[in-house]
């Protein structure tokens, strides 16, 4: 085998040691998974804030709040996220309105409680699989450069039983080893990426479902009046 077969991709991954092999298996695999969770949380996330405008469209237009609850709770599978805290905050409005002996501040309070329920649901389901991302970003490379530092290992320790040692010699070894560093880069940086993006998209997304709350917690007190 000539040096330039021996530093091909292919070839060297194959004439990898056992361990580094183990440590490019387990980062390809930690690789697929991050690409999957990232495309899934785009999709989510782009869902999540087509369905918040749409809704802030429709409750900001002056439609009847009893209309708007009925429409949520009819298509409840298809509903956004802000539209099941406002079907939280208004079903539990309905309930309590009925009780004379609750002042509207007692009320208030269990309509704003419901709403903030549901709102830690929903931000719970828009942060799932960040913490994933967050671990592959930070641990891949570390992953990467064990496999790495073993690979040399491994190639000097080869080098103790030839007589003379030339580059032509180590250099497939180290090349190897090197691989397991890109490969942890590869991996990590795309979660690293896609990390902080989702998790800044949450972030406004959490935002404007607080603000909802207050505003409508605000429409709901001047109706108790």
């Amino acid at each position: 085998m000539n040096v330039t077969q021996d530093l091909s991709i292919v070839e060297l991954v194959a004439n990898a040691s056992f361990v580094v092999k183990l440590v490019l298996t387990l980062l390809a695999a930690v690789s697929m998974m991050s690409w999957y969770y990232i495309f899934r949380k785009w999709f989510a996330i782009r869902d999540a804030r087509a369905k918040t405008d749409k809704f802030e469209r429709d409750f900001w237009s002056g439609g009847n709040l009893d209309t708007l609850y009925q429409s949520a709770v009819n298509d409840r599978h298809h509903t956004g996220a802000l539209e099941h805290i406002f079907e939280a905050g208004y079903r539990e409005f309905t309930k309590l309105r009925g009780q004379r002996t609750l002042d509207p501040a007692t009320v208030i309070a269990g309509v704003r409680r419901a709403m903030r329920a549901t709102y830690q649901r929903e931000i719970d389901d828009l942060e799932a699989h960040l913490s994933f991302l967050a671990s592959v970003g930070s641990v891949s490379p570390y992953v990467g450069l064990f496999g790495t530092v073993w690979g040399i290992m491994h190639s000097f320790r080869g080098l103790a039983s030839m007589v003379s040692a030339t580059l032509a010699a180590v250099a497939p070894g180290i090349a190897e080893a090197l691989v397991a560093t890109a490969i942890g880069l590869f991996a990590a940086i795309p979660a690293v990426v896609a990390y902080n993006r989702y998790a800044h998209d949450a972030d406004r997304l959490a935002v404007r479902f607080e603000s909802f709350m207050e505003e409508f917690s605000n429409i709901l007190q001047r109706q108790l009046k």
